[in-house]
């Protein structure tokens, strides 16, 4: 299919060359159309290498082509990576003053931005405002990771990493190519409308004193991709999370820390949902008393003492087996994780089915994980087990997005 991808003048301007590598392979023709600053960090020469064609900034280049109306107008998808400050208020106020604005303007076919900046620039009121602009307008804008910035500076801004903005791309493309074929619906894209769905996300964290709490390692990346994806398709997304992760565009968020607190805003927001999926990692057990100071070491004059105290633990509310148990009817659809380790007892999918079996809900997303396994990671491997069947249906590996597409698409079919 033909893409145009768009290269705004950013020093993540060099990660799009590895996101023209991933959809030329996939067979898609590419062209590049940069801004005049991006080739002040990717020249020239690098983009018409890489995609095989000429490369222009200005509306004057091929004036008989009409490039600046012909791109945009033929064009299955136009992305924009990175979409610096200047170029999203460009973009959000209508301007056309170079080729990229022009293609902006003419094109008729999805439109995926992908901001990168610094974390001022992204959170200032004026870029927020610019974002939202465009939203409303049907772009659809791919928030920042938050990480490494230029210098020494982190924080969110960071471009994300190609193979997820690829994931992004080729959903878009699918969904054309699938609305373009005889039958197919226009709206194929937006198939959770209308629906409200509750998405927990995150490690909980259970206080033992002001200092130190029990957590896991949890990153809440996948609970943040399935609520984000939800929202690209449609549906009113309330997200409940213990991350500390940039909001998704277009979806309400709850904050919480702890299993208890998940608990009551997961509940509260359940009462008018279609669909749950509890993603989170919560806490199974909390200290059963909290010390309102920091626990210090003791000492006997100039000896340390060198006994620690004993921690005592009570158990958390099982927040899905609550839902299941508490819901009227076959409404919501109820969705479980299980973040499983296989051991002399059994393999991860034994353990997953006793737990489906268990917890009785309507699906279960099963991901083996450990250090350097899954949590934390942009990539995963999940099994997705459906209630009264004993097929395991395999997803990836494959960037957390597109396992979110996988675990919607098996939503909608118990919806």
């Amino acid at each position: 299919m033909r893409v145009v991808l768009g290269v705004g003048g950013g020093i993540a301007a060099y990660k799009a060359c590895s996101l023209l590598r991933l959809l030329s392979e996939a067979g898609h023709d590419v062209t590049v159309v940069p801004t005049r600053s991006a080739l002040a960090f990717v020249g020239e020469a690098t983009w018409a290498a890489l995609s095989g064609k000429p490369v222009h900034t200005e509306v004057w280049a091929d004036v008989h082509e009409v490039p600046h109306v012909r791109l945009g107008k033929e064009a299955d998808l136009v992305v924009v990576a990175p979409a610096t400050a200047d170029l999203l208020a460009r973009a959000a106020t209508g301007q056309a003053d170079d080729l990229l604005t022009n293609v902006l303007l003419t094109a008729r076919c999805p439109v995926v931005m992908a901001p990168a900046m610094h974390t001022e620039m992204w959170e200032h009121p004026a870029t927020q405002a610019n974002v939202e602009t465009l939203m409303a307008r049907g772009v659809h804008i791919v928030p920042p990771a938050s990480g490494r910035l230029t210098g020494a500076d982190s924080g969110p801004g960071r471009l994300p990493e190609p193979e997820a903005l690829y994931a992004v791309c080729e959903r878009e493309l699918a969904r054309r190519a699938a609305a373009a074929r005889p039958g197919g619906a226009p709206g194929v894209a937006q198939d959770l409308a209308g629906r409200h769905v509750v998405v927990s996300a995150g490690g909980t964290r259970e206080p033992l004193d002001p200092v130190r709490f029990l957590g896991n390692r949890s990153s809440g990346k996948q609970g943040h991709a399935l609520a984000a994806v939800a929202a690209e398709r449609g549906a009113v997304v309330t997200l409940v999370t213990a991350a500390e992760l940039p909001a998704p565009p277009g979806v309400r968020v709850v904050a919480v820390e702890t299993a208890l607190q998940m608990r009551d805003a997961v509940v509260e927001a359940a009462r008018e949902a279609d669909v749950v999926v509890m993603a989170a990692a919560v806490a199974d057990f909390r200290p059963a008393t909290y010390a309102p100071a920091k626990i210090k070491k003791t000492h006997a004059g100039d000896v340390v003492d060198e006994s620690a105290p004993t921690v005592a633990l009570v158990r958390n509310p099982d927040i899905l087996a609550g839902l299941v148990a508490d819901r009227v009817g076959a409404s919501p659809v109820i969705v479980g994780f299980a973040a499983e380790t296989g051991d002399e007892t059994g393999t991860v999918l034994e353990h997953a089915r006793a737990k489906l079996a268990r917890k009785g809900c309507d699906l279960l997303v099963v991901n083996e994980v450990g250090p350097g396994v899954t949590f934390g990671q942009d990539d995963s491997t999940v099994h997705l087990l459906q209630r009264g069947s004993e097929t395991a249906t395999p997803v990836g590996p494959a960037p957390k997005a597109v396992i979110a597409a996988a675990v919607w698409d098996a939503v909608l079919r118990l919806l």
